[in-house]
């Protein structure tokens, strides 16, 4: 533990330049006096490692000094891939070695580059959920994450939508994170991958053995064929809608998919087809733009619409 920890003082060091004790300790999660101790430590073992007095002191390295001492363990390096994605790394349980993985690297730049990756970080930063809606949940995610890696297979209980829950023993092919929610590629020995929600599995249990993945499985392959099908069974119907001027960024926002719109009438309007769930659900979608959209079709929906509006009326009063 101790040796870990002084590698990464030492490589602090050669990465940011000067840094005071306090930041060492902040950084280091260990009280300052550890600092002291670590420093002298390194200093003892032929580290040039010296001290600047006053203010705006610190600890740095002698100019030119680099250790080679750099080199990633697995599981620093299993883990590079979450290097910009902080949360999801503390979920799966490897914001440490992520944090190593990365301090490892830009140790290992030379000066320019290194600087190009410090500004890269200060500059760019990736928030995974989308808006007005909180991440999943997850408790088991790194249990599943370990079985995912080892190839262990795992029995759980699970929530299917409608609350009904059920026991499965799966093999674990995969995760896949989509708009701030962990899903997990699964198969029961023998049978054919599904998608499980993270967020839905109840218990979680490790079974002895282990299992072979099919050859030549494609995570992103079925995954990107899994959203295709979801998207066309979710879509089950089409709306014919009018669009009033200015109001066609709200329509992308309320649909949540890119829509792509004609050219205006002499009045600025444009009249769009638009893929529903259902008719209910269309109506929900469709109020939120008040009176910047008309509904043309189907009949039903449109009837829907004018009733919702005058149950409204007599709700609100004249």
């Amino acid at each position: 533990m101790r040796a870990s920890r002084l590698l990464s003082l030492l490589l602090l060091l050669q990465t940011r330049g000067r840094m005071t004790a306090t930041e060492l300790a902040e950084e280091l999660e260990v009280s300052i006096r550890t600092v002291y101790r670590d420093v002298e430590a390194l200093s003892s073992a032929g580290v040039p490692v010296y001290a600047d007095r006053g203010p705006t002191g610190g600890y740095q390295l002698l100019d030119g000094y680099r250790t080679r001492l750099n080199g990633l363990t697995a599981a620093e390096a299993s883990s590079l891939f979450l290097a910009g994605l902080p949360g999801p790394a503390a979920e799966l349980g490897l914001a440490e070695v992520a944090a190593n993985a990365e301090l490892k690297l830009l140790a290992a730049l030379p000066p320019e580059p290194r600087s190009q990756a410090a500004r890269m970080r200060e500059r760019f930063h990736l928030d995974v959920p989308s808006w007005y809606r909180n991440a999943d949940d997850v408790p088991h995610l790194s249990e599943v994450a370990e079985a995912v890696w080892d190839q262990r297979p795992l029995r759980m209980t699970y929530r299917r939508w409608g609350q009904q829950v059920v026991d499965r023993v799966i093999h674990p092919y995969g995760l896949v994170l989509k708009g701030g929610s962990w899903y997990m590629v699964a198969a029961p020995p023998g049978g054919s991958p599904r998608t499980y929600r993270v967020s839905r599995v109840l218990t979680v249990e490790t079974l002895n053995g282990s299992f072979e993945r099919p050859q030549g499985f494609d995570l992103a392959g079925f995954w990107q064929l899994y959203a295709k099908e979801f998207r066309e069974k979710m879509y089950k119907a089409e709306a014919v809608i009018r669009v009033a001027p200015g109001a066609e960024g709200l329509l992308d926002y309320t649909m949540s998919t890119t829509i792509d719109l004609p050219e205006p009438d002499q009045d600025g309007w444009r009249t769009v087809t638009v893929p529903i769930e259902s008719i209910p659900h269309a109506r929900w979608l469709l109020l939120r733009m008040g009176a910047s959209v008309e509904v043309l079709a189907p009949a039903e929906l449109r009837d829907l619409m004018r009733d919702t509006v005058a149950e409204l009326g007599r709700m609100y009063g004249p």
